[in-house]
């Protein structure tokens, strides 16, 4: 998987040879999802971006105008020892958001905003593909889960305004929450 080479914060230090893995997930207006999934412990990074779409360094208004074919998205750099992929997706990725809404969150309509799991390896693909089917056939969701599962390509990360957006303004947009 190709990453550009800015880079965010880091929210935790990485202890010297501590393993890390990464999850890229869509799921409407990053500012939101970035602001639920930043305080999870076992999360070390977060940096909000572009990909699934084919155009080459798209900016925010490139994928705003469903120009470029990317999704909004979030990197998570997260401890494995601490935090599953598994657990990450089932306790708080299809529950932060509407999975069953196709190209929609709240109000944000469009592909940019459509609900996806970029895996990064085949385990992560595997892992993906059994959490979807779990929460298909737990009742919880009365209509099918539309979220995309697909390789992860090119990573862009969004322009600085956009990362930890809502940490620099409280209160701002966010159609997320923890659904029970």
């Amino acid at each position: 998987m190709l990453m550009s080479t800015e880079s965010t914060t880091t929210r935790a230090p990485i202890a010297a040879g501590k393993q890390t893995e990464v999850a890229v997930l869509a799921a409407g207006c990053f500012w939101g999802v970035e602001e639920i999934l930043r305080k999870i412990p076992g999360v070390i990074d977060t940096d909000v971006g572009y990909t699934g779409g084919w155009l080459e360094n798209p900016t925010y208004h490139d994928t705003h105008d469903s120009k470029s074919g990317h999704a909004e998205s979030i990197r998570v750099t997260f401890d494995p020892a601490i935090l599953s992929f598994e657990i990450l997706l089932e306790q708080w990725f299809f529950r932060l958001h509407d999975p069953t809404t196709l190209n929609r969150q709240g109000n944000d309509a469009g592909s940019q905003y459509r609900s996806a799991i970029f895996y990064t390896s085949p385990e992560q693909r595997h892992i993906a593909e059994r959490v979807k089917q779990r929460v298909e056939k737990s009742g919880k969701w009365k209509k099918a889960i539309t979220t995309e599962i697909a390789a992860a390509s090119t990573w862009y990360s969004a322009e600085k305004n956009h990362q930890d957006y809502l940490q620099r303004n409280p209160g701002g947009y966010t159609c997320h929450w923890m659904r029970d």
